[in-house]
């Protein structure tokens, strides 16, 4: 029988309070919450050796953001406000001990908020939740990997294995990781970039031959115009803003596009320099345009059409290196400009002051986020964004290319090295080779297809390398019923979170050390969104002895799992051996151990940035004809998209503020345009439901507080976990199947009736 364990947060009861958002980020508050939550959880000892290690060249990549770190040089403080509450958090002294957790049943644990469970601390022994209990012990590691072997040996078919990975994972662990899941027979390798920059992977790879970036860091200081697009780098990636004003200081443009203004848009005070903190700081954004939710592949159609019609198109460029590029001026030039303006809400006169200014751009960078990458359309709308640079030859040059923006500090090296539930025929041929190893051909589940599985009882074993998925993934209750389907769930973790709750009929904890952390095995390497792999030294003594690595927990499975097989798992707790063996499968890493020993690391190869050169099938870069969304809102319905607070990273939530908003004491909030407000006769912080819609499916949620704020009519905005239950598991963008967490259909009605808006219809 399923234990009774609460899959969503406890409803809050706190008293919201709101004010006016915050016109300037960071500066002297940025460094004073910085300090804070450090003192907090750490102390001052710990809180001063995190800080001078963090990003350093021989510290700790921080386990925030993968945003890059200087080439040649590292600042006094290489870090940002929630950089400093990630590494703060994992140094904390509070321990999640046996007597701690053993204190609380599963479901009294569960009815705990997610900032609570994270305050617990550290978890510092191997756990387990026996099927017929509904408390952890603890268990010794060797029992805890005979469990696991045990369960590996009497599955069915390997394809009921599923193995997770979060994107804090290392190089090392990652590719150790996945050679793990293919000796037990299967590609399911779903991992935490199904759920955000999928979209830009899938699309990219179909446009220019490369699932990344193709800028560098120092690239920002040369371009001239800067899109950033459905992204709030003052909270998600705060060091970006350094990069922009940057490009603002060598006399560059910087175009925000969101449905938001967010306030590290707006204006930025460097927090490492005296006058910027003294003074009005930066201004960084020259125009903000406030895009409808969904309206962004309207809006950069809009842009194609200026630059065809101010003859901005690279024709050189474009007969050289592209194909597709006379049906795309076809399809854009017959772009209807009242669908444009419609669907993204934006003026003609602001799409034609912007497309000119893209059109004289010799050297443009787009930038974008989690805003793009989760709709239903996403593939289509990332594909115009290259479209966009392709026609200016925005490609092979300094300042120029392509920036998705990656949520998580190696997410994008966990893929490079291996995390694939549909890897390449080279890449298995390679890996095959090099470790004796026979790989499965299948393709395998990703994070959506892995929960449909486990629903339909297809899953007998889920591991976990880091990560929430219960939490992170969309159709919240849906994901638990499919994790609680399961016989055994394990779970590398540091901390509790709710996935440790929502278990299998049977859970393991195995703690690991953490990224601050000494590993006696030596530094780890990890991959930033700009393809730099560098390596991360932890400073600070493990928070318990009883923790492993990463890399030592894989090869410890992987011997209980298959102790007579060829492939010595044991030889592969050293790391350099680990790094030789990625050496020899993957291209690009050559002299591994050499090169990532180098102050700064070294840079993968990436055709489009370093040629250009594209692989692709015909060995050019592709336009792509895409056609507009046509989405009818069923009547009364608004369009609903998730962020993040300024208090928390991902589905990990440091406190209850959303500061540069001006939102406090608060989670379970739903911004909305004051005018629907007033049509339907709504207060300030009255507590409203909400319904999302999918066909004929419906999931209700209830008691949401509403708070007039500056956001496109028709379009609400909430926190993300908390609103991830409204996301229906069967909405997903076309091609990358991630789901639509920045486009759910979804109705309000106050507590107990249902209000309706007044027009008839709407389209986004």
């Amino acid at each position: 029988m399923a234990r009774e364990v609460r899959a969503q947060p406890p409803i809050e009861e706190e008293n919201l309070k709101t004010g006016p958002p915050k016109k300037v980020a960071a500066g002297i508050l940025g460094v004073q919450k910085s300090f804070s939550i450090g003192l907090e959880e750490a102390g001052l000892k710990d809180t001063i050796k995190t800080m001078r290690a963090v990003n350093r060249f021989d510290g700790f990549d921080c386990p925030g953001c993968a945003w890059p770190d200087p080439d040649n040089h590292r600042s006094g403080f290489e870090f940002c406000e929630n950089g400093a509450k990630a590494f703060a958090t994992e140094a904390t002294k509070k321990r999640a001990s046996p007597e701690l957790i053993s204190k609380y049943s599963i479901k009294e644990l569960s009815e705990m908020s997610d900032m609570k469970l994270d305050k617990l601390g550290r978890i510092t022994h191997p756990m387990v939740l026996r099927e017929n209990s509904n408390k952890y012990e603890v268990i010794e590691w060797e029992d805890a990997f005979s469990m696991i072997s045990d369960k590996v040996g009497k599955l069915s078919n390997p394809n009921e294995a599923v193995l997770y990975t979060s994107g804090r994972t290392s190089n090392e662990a990652a590719f150790l990781w996945g050679t793990l899941a293919r000796q037990i027979g299967t590609n399911n390798l779903p991992d935490c970039s199904n759920m955000c920059h999928e979209s830009s992977g899938y699309a990219l790879g179909k446009s220019i031959g490369i699932g990344k970036g193709t800028v560098k860091l120092s690239c920002f200081e040369e371009a001239d115009l800067i899109l950033v697009i459905g992204q709030n780098p003052g909270t998600n990636h705060p060091r970006m803003l350094t990069a922009l004003t940057s490009c603002k200081a060598n006399g560059g443009s910087v175009v925000s596009i969101n449905p938001l203004e967010e306030t590290g848009m707006r204006r930025f005070k460097h927090p490492q320099k005296v006058m910027q903190m003294l003074g009005r700081g930066t201004q960084i954004a020259d125009e903000h345009l406030p895009v409808k939710i969904g309206g962004d592949a309207a809006l950069l159609q809009g842009f194609a059409k200026v630059i065809l019609e101010s003859d901005g198109v690279d024709k050189e460029f474009i007969d050289e290196q592209t194909i597709g590029f006379n049906d795309w001026e076809s399809h854009i030039k017959s772009a209807d400009w009242k669908e444009i303006v419609l669907q993204s809400g934006i003026s003609r006169n602001k799409i034609e002051k912007v497309g000119k200014a893209i059109s004289k751009s010799k050297k443009m960078i787009v930038c974008w986020a989690m805003g793009l990458t989760q709709h239903e359309n996403s593939v289509d709308i990332i594909q115009e964004i290259a479209n966009l640079l392709l026609t200016g030859g925005h490609f092979g040059k300094p300042g120029a290319g392509v920036c998705p923006v990656r949520g998580h500090s190696n997410v994008q090296g966990d893929r490079t090295v291996g995390i694939n539930h549909h890897p390449s025929e080279e890449f298995l041929l390679s890996c095959e080779e090099k470790t004796g190893i026979e790989m499965p051909r299948d393709r395998g589940y990703d994070a959506v297809e892995f929960i449909h599985a486990a629903l339909d009882d297809k899953v007998r074993l889920y591991m976990a390398m880091g990560g929430n998925l219960v939490s992170a993934m969309s159709d919240t209750e849906r994901v638990a019923d499919a994790i609680m389907n399961i016989d055994l769930t394990v779970q590398i973790s540091t901390k509790i979170n709710r996935s440790h709750l929502v278990t299998g009929k049977t859970a393991l904890i195995l703690p690991c050390i953490g990224r601050t952390e000494k590993d006696p095995a030596g530094f780890v390497t990890v991959e930033n969104s700009m393809g730099v792999v560098h390596s991360s030294t932890g400073t600070m003594n493990p928070a318990s002895e009883h923790l492993l690595s990463e890399p030592e927990i894989v090869c410890r499975i992987g011997k209980s799992c298959f102790p007579k097989e060829s492939f010595n798992w044991q030889t592969f707790t050293s790391h350099d051996e680990t790094r030789d063996l990625i050496s020899r499968c993957i291209p690009g890493f050559e002299d591994y151990n050499s090169r990532v020993r180098e102050k700064g690391g070294f840079y993968l190869p990436n055709g489009p940035r370093d040629g250009p050169v594209w692989d692709t099938p015909s060995g050019k870069a592709h336009f792509f004809c895409n056609n507009l969304p046509n989405r009818q809102l069923r009547e009364g319905s608004f369009v609903l998209m998730t962020v993040r607070s300024h208090d928390q990273y991902n589905t990990t939530i440091y406190g209850m503020d959303d500061r540069y908003r001006g939102i406090y004491n608060s989670r379970r909030i739903v911004m909305m345009n004051p005018d629907d407000m007033t049509e339907l006769n709504l207060t300030k912080g009255q507590e409203v439901d909400i319904t999302s819609h999918w066909g004929d499916r419906k999931i209700h949620s209830e008691r949401w507080k509403v708070i007039p704020y500056d956001i496109p009519k028709g379009n609400l905005c909430s926190y993300f976990p908390e609103a991830n239950v409204l996301v229906p598991l069967e909405s997903t963008a076309q091609g990358s199947n991630t789901p639509t967490s920045k486009w759910i259909e979804v109705t309000i009605s106050t507590r107990g009736a249902r209000i309706w808006k007044s027009s008839s219809s709407s389209f986004i």
